[in-house]
Protein backbone atom coordinates (compact mmCIF):
# COMPACT_ATOMS: atom_id res chain seq x y z
CA UNK A 1 0.00 0.00 0.00
CA UNK A 2 0.98 3.63 -0.52
CA UNK A 3 0.73 6.73 1.63
CA UNK A 4 0.28 10.11 -0.04
CA UNK A 5 0.74 13.33 1.92
CA UNK A 6 1.98 16.93 1.90
CA UNK A 7 4.13 17.90 4.91
CA UNK A 8 6.06 20.92 6.10
CA UNK A 9 9.61 20.85 7.56
CA UNK A 10 8.20 19.59 10.88
CA UNK A 11 6.11 16.91 9.11
CA UNK A 12 2.94 18.86 9.94
CA UNK A 13 -0.09 18.17 7.75
CA UNK A 14 -2.94 20.32 8.98
CA UNK A 15 -4.50 22.88 11.26
CA UNK A 16 -8.08 22.82 12.54
CA UNK A 17 -9.21 20.29 9.95
CA UNK A 18 -7.63 22.02 6.96
CA UNK A 19 -4.52 21.36 4.94
CA UNK A 20 -1.64 23.77 5.49
CA UNK A 21 -1.37 25.08 1.94
CA UNK A 22 -2.83 24.46 -1.51
CA UNK A 23 -0.18 23.90 -4.16
CA UNK A 24 -1.64 23.23 -7.63
CA UNK A 25 1.20 20.86 -8.63
CA UNK A 26 0.61 18.85 -5.44
CA UNK A 27 -3.11 18.58 -6.24
CA UNK A 28 -2.21 17.48 -9.79
CA UNK A 29 0.19 14.81 -8.52
CA UNK A 30 -2.43 13.53 -6.07
CA UNK A 31 -5.03 13.32 -8.85
CA UNK A 32 -2.63 11.57 -11.25
CA UNK A 33 -1.40 9.05 -8.67
CA UNK A 34 -4.83 8.14 -7.30
CA UNK A 35 -7.16 8.32 -10.32
CA UNK A 36 -8.75 4.92 -10.94
CA UNK A 37 -7.28 3.60 -7.69
CA UNK A 38 -8.41 3.14 -4.08
CA UNK A 39 -8.19 6.04 -1.61
CA UNK A 40 -8.40 5.37 2.14
CA UNK A 41 -9.21 8.25 4.46
CA UNK A 42 -10.88 9.16 7.71
CA UNK A 43 -14.25 10.85 8.01
CA UNK A 44 -12.72 14.24 8.84
CA UNK A 45 -10.54 14.12 5.73
CA UNK A 46 -13.58 13.24 3.62
CA UNK A 47 -15.50 16.15 5.13
CA UNK A 48 -12.63 18.51 4.26
CA UNK A 49 -12.96 17.67 0.54
CA UNK A 50 -15.04 19.88 -1.76
CA UNK A 51 -18.67 19.34 -0.81
CA UNK A 52 -17.59 16.70 1.72
CA UNK A 53 -18.02 14.14 -1.04
CA UNK A 54 -15.94 11.12 -2.08
CA UNK A 55 -13.31 11.67 -4.76
CA UNK A 56 -14.65 11.00 -8.25
CA UNK A 57 -12.98 8.32 -10.35
CA UNK A 58 -11.63 6.48 -7.31
CA UNK A 59 -12.86 3.82 -4.92
CA UNK A 60 -13.22 5.63 -1.59
CA UNK A 61 -12.83 3.75 1.70
CA UNK A 62 -13.71 5.95 4.67
CA UNK A 63 -13.11 5.08 8.31
CA UNK A 64 -15.55 6.36 10.92
CA UNK A 65 -16.38 5.13 14.41
CA UNK A 66 -19.80 6.84 14.15
CA UNK A 67 -22.29 4.00 13.55
CA UNK A 68 -24.72 6.43 11.89
CA UNK A 69 -22.22 7.92 9.44
CA UNK A 70 -23.08 7.19 5.80
CA UNK A 71 -22.04 8.80 2.54
CA UNK A 72 -23.07 7.86 -0.97
CA UNK A 73 -20.21 6.66 -3.16
CA UNK A 74 -17.94 5.39 -0.39
CA UNK A 75 -17.38 2.17 1.52
CA UNK A 76 -17.63 2.98 5.22
CA UNK A 77 -15.50 0.93 7.61
CA UNK A 78 -15.84 1.12 11.40
CA UNK A 79 -12.36 -0.18 12.32
CA UNK A 80 -8.83 -0.59 11.04
CA UNK A 81 -9.41 -4.34 10.75
CA UNK A 82 -12.53 -3.84 8.65
CA UNK A 83 -10.69 -1.36 6.39
CA UNK A 84 -7.73 -3.72 5.96
CA UNK A 85 -10.13 -6.53 5.02
CA UNK A 86 -11.75 -4.23 2.42
CA UNK A 87 -8.31 -3.29 1.07
CA UNK A 88 -7.48 -6.97 0.46
CA UNK A 89 -9.93 -6.85 -2.45
CA UNK A 90 -7.48 -4.65 -4.41
CA UNK A 91 -3.85 -4.85 -5.50
CA UNK A 92 -1.71 -3.24 -2.75
CA UNK A 93 0.02 -0.94 -5.27
CA UNK A 94 -3.41 0.55 -6.15
CA UNK A 95 -4.21 1.63 -2.57
CA UNK A 96 -3.37 5.17 -1.37
CA UNK A 97 -3.82 6.17 2.26
CA UNK A 98 -4.73 9.86 2.23
CA UNK A 99 -5.16 10.92 5.86
CA UNK A 100 -5.62 12.30 8.36
CA UNK A 101 -3.18 11.88 11.20
CA UNK A 102 -4.86 8.90 12.93
CA UNK A 103 -5.36 7.08 9.62
CA UNK A 104 -1.73 7.63 8.57
CA UNK A 105 -0.47 6.34 11.92
CA UNK A 106 -2.75 3.28 11.81
CA UNK A 107 -1.86 2.32 8.23
CA UNK A 108 1.87 3.13 8.28
CA UNK A 109 2.87 -0.43 9.32
CA UNK A 110 0.97 -1.85 6.32
CA UNK A 111 2.45 0.49 3.70
CA UNK A 112 5.67 0.19 1.69
CA UNK A 113 5.75 3.45 -0.29
CA UNK A 114 5.13 7.05 0.82
CA UNK A 115 4.61 9.82 -1.75
CA UNK A 116 5.50 13.00 0.14
CA UNK A 117 5.25 16.59 -1.01
CA UNK A 118 7.87 18.13 1.29
CA UNK A 119 7.31 21.87 1.79
CA UNK A 120 10.31 23.95 2.92
CA UNK A 121 8.36 26.02 5.42
CA UNK A 122 7.10 25.68 8.99
CA UNK A 123 3.38 26.26 9.54
CA UNK A 124 1.24 26.55 12.65
CA UNK A 125 -0.24 23.07 12.86
CA UNK A 126 -2.06 20.63 15.10
CA UNK A 127 -1.79 17.41 13.07
CA UNK A 128 1.32 15.60 11.91
CA UNK A 129 2.57 12.76 9.73
CA UNK A 130 5.21 10.41 11.19
CA UNK A 131 8.69 11.76 10.38
CA UNK A 132 10.06 9.17 7.97
CA UNK A 133 13.52 10.78 8.11
CA UNK A 134 13.74 9.63 11.74
CA UNK A 135 12.29 6.15 11.12
CA UNK A 136 14.99 3.56 10.47
CA UNK A 137 12.48 1.37 8.60
CA UNK A 138 12.10 3.98 5.83
CA UNK A 139 14.54 5.44 3.34
CA UNK A 140 14.42 8.19 0.74
CA UNK A 141 14.21 6.46 -2.66
CA UNK A 142 13.67 9.44 -5.00
CA UNK A 143 13.19 13.18 -4.96
CA UNK A 144 12.38 15.80 -7.55
CA UNK A 145 14.22 18.99 -8.25
CA UNK A 146 13.15 21.85 -6.02
CA UNK A 147 9.89 23.41 -7.22
CA UNK A 148 8.44 26.80 -6.42
CA UNK A 149 4.93 28.14 -6.02
CA UNK A 150 5.18 31.90 -5.61
CA UNK A 151 7.77 32.20 -2.80
CA UNK A 152 7.20 28.68 -1.47
CA UNK A 153 9.79 25.96 -2.18
CA UNK A 154 8.87 22.29 -2.17
CA UNK A 155 9.86 18.96 -3.65
CA UNK A 156 8.25 15.63 -4.34
CA UNK A 157 9.84 12.76 -2.44
CA UNK A 158 9.28 9.03 -2.46
CA UNK A 159 10.18 7.02 0.63
CA UNK A 160 10.24 3.23 0.59
CA UNK A 161 10.16 0.78 3.45
CA UNK A 162 13.57 -0.86 3.78
CA UNK A 163 13.68 -4.60 3.16
CA UNK A 164 14.99 -6.47 6.17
Amino acid sequence: MNLIVAVDRNWAIGLKGNTLVDIPADRKLFREETMGKVVVMGRKTLESLPGGQPLAGRKNIVLSRDPDFRVKGAVICRSLEEALAECKKYPPEDIFVAGGQEIYQAFLPYCNVAHVTWIDYIYDADTYFPNLEQDSQWGLAAESEEQTYFDLCYEFRMYCRKQI
